[in-house]
């Protein structure tokens, strides 16, 4: 078994839980037209431009005559409505027609999007930026993957507008940086998460972001200290052991990344994460 990074090995069961709930996303393809919401584009040279409306009709492409009659209805009554609203029901309609008859992932959480905007509450806004979020870390398609960093980071950015002390929407407006590729410089993204973790250095998403990001620069040196706190304030949190150990291996320390290995092992549920780690215990051991 080849050396594996534990992060994506966690993200691919969280990935395959998502397709379980959505079943499809919509066919890859490469960058064309102009990506919605840009206004609030954070660097436009890294961005590769991409176009809602093709991804919106591939998506169609997937559905039966009565599906697209359904959503035909749908769409229509949002140019109907002309209250506030009015829209904002059509568009959770929408966005719950996707969701559990479409089951594909893009339109539903961009039409969860534009209802968060509509209603301008933090709450609505943080939520459906992290749906964005939550989702693209798991995406390889890069003009998708930037294309959802940007929705994002403007529902964040919203939401920061009504509360900018929510600190759970200021980690994620940095974690679209660094995971959506939509900045040339990381540090734009880190900047962000730095100044949660320097504000209240318990906060335990911001940390493991934090961590991610290091992780990702191979900055190994710097995560320990992150991992070991999190684990401090979090014993039961199998994510930061498994980062942890995965730390040690890549920095030689067999013993350690064993050690953490074999407490991970009580942490961790998924029957395949478990076998990959005792497997990875017993090439260490060797």
């Amino acid at each position: 078994m080849k050396k594996p990074q534990w992060i994506t090995l966690i993200a691919g069961v969280l990935l395959t839980a998502g397709i379980f709930i959505f079943g499809r996303t919509v066919p890859k393809k490469g960058a064309a037209g102009s990506a919605a919401q840009q206004a609030a584009m954070a660097d436009e040279s890294v961005i590769q431009p991409f176009s809602f409306d093709s991804l919106l009709n591939l998506a169609k492409k997937q559905l039966s005559p009565q599906q697209v009659t359904r959503l035909n209805m749908l769409e229509n009554s949002v140019t109907r409505g002309d209250v506030k609203d009015q829209q904002i029901h059509v568009y959770h309609q929408l966005a719950r027609f996707w969701a559990d008859s479409a089951r594909i992932f893009e339109p539903y959480a961009l039409y969860t999007g534009e209802a968060a905007r509509l209603e301008n509450s933090e709450k609505s806004l943080t939520f459906a930026a992290q749906l964005f979020l939550d989702n693209l870390q798991n995406d390889n398609d890069l003009p998708l993957r930037q294309w959802k960093a940007l929705q994002a980071k403007d529902l964040f950015e919203r939401s920061l507008k009504i509360n900018p002390d929510n600190d759970s929407a200021r980690t994620g407006l940095g974690a679209c940086y660094i995971f959506g590729e939509i900045s040339r410089s990381p540090m734009v993204g880190i900047s962000q998460i730095r100044q949660v973790v320097e504000k209240d250095s318990t906060n335990i998403y911001a940390q493991m972001m934090m961590v991610r990001g290091a992780l990702m620069s191979g900055q190994y040196q710097k995560a320990v200290p992150r991992l070991e706190t999190v684990i401090r304030l979090q014993p039961d949190n199998a994510d930061a052991h498994l980062m942890l150990a995965e730390v040690f291996e890549r920095t030689g320390e067999k013993a350690k990344a064993i050690a953490m290995y074999e407490k991970s092992l009580q942490l961790v549920k998924a029957p395949q994460v478990k076998t990959a780690i005792s497997e990875r215990i017993a090439s260490l051991r060797k």
